[in-house]
């Protein structure tokens, strides 16, 4: 028999106008979004943008003209290790929940849930119903959007991750200018520098991107870089 399958995650109001941003993943292959507010109404959501790149998708609700209560957004840049963060989200669907927690690390590259990996790492408790809920500072503004956890189990073991608030804030803003998300592109691609290549190159540490491939004609080989060069700033 056919079966109709409901997927559960959470949302951030970006606006009071019923701007939302979530993940692409809670809504991604969906046939009808449903959002239920704090105060338990249920509006339906059309989508504005989904960016599986960054794995967020842009929703906008109907509240017959009344202006919703809406977060700010922080300077995610400006996040540093040991920062207060709150989780707000609808974990295993109990409810809204919030919980605390500290900025682990910044930059981490080793969430592998979309092609810009560049997350905030936490320790609050981020469990399955989490992603696409808010990430706060002490401020109430939103530093983030929470989107993966590292676990063996399936549970929360204290390695969330959550997609910075100024990558959110981009893809929010292409939503509601043209619907289309434009990016940058260096035309090279690289990788990591291990010990024994450092070694190889005559660096004192392995610190950088190894360029591995330039594509001709593009921005990187005009501008003079060459496979076996290391960035080491950008």
């Amino acid at each position: 028999r056919e079966r109709v399958q409901n997927m559960l995650g959470s949302g951030v109001l970006e606006r009071g106008d019923g701007i939302i941003v979530t993940n692409n993943h809670v809504i991604e292959n969906t046939t009808g979004i449903r959002v239920v507010l704090s105060d338990r109404r249920e509006l339906d959501a059309r989508v504005l943008l989904t960016d599986p790149h960054t794995d967020l998708a842009v929703l906008k609700i109907d509240a017959g003209g009344e202006k919703l209560p809406a977060l700010d957004f922080a300077d995610s840049d400006s996040a540093e290790v040991g920062d207060i963060v709150l989780a707000i989200g609808n974990p295993f669907g109990v409810g809204q929940t919030v919980t605390s927690g500290i900025v682990s690390a910044t930059a981490r590259s080793q969430g592998g849930v979309s092609d810009y990996q560049f997350f905030i790492q936490t320790d609050a408790a981020i469990n399955p119903g989490n992603s696409g809920g808010a990430l706060v500072g002490v401020d109430g503004a939103l530093m983030g959007v929470n989107t993966a956890i590292f676990s063996r189990s399936g549970g929360s073991i204290g390695i969330g991750f959550a997609i910075p608030s100024n990558m959110v804030k981009q893809v929010v803003e292409s939503a509601l200018a043209d619907g289309v998300v434009v990016r940058p592109w260096l035309g090279a691609s690289g990788q990591p520098l291990t010990q024994d290549i450092s070694q190889g190159l005559g660096l004192s540490r392995p610190a950088g991107v190894l360029i591995s491939n330039v594509y001709p004609a593009g921005p990187a080989d005009q501008a003079g870089l060459r496979v076996g060069d290391v960035i080491l700033k950008v």
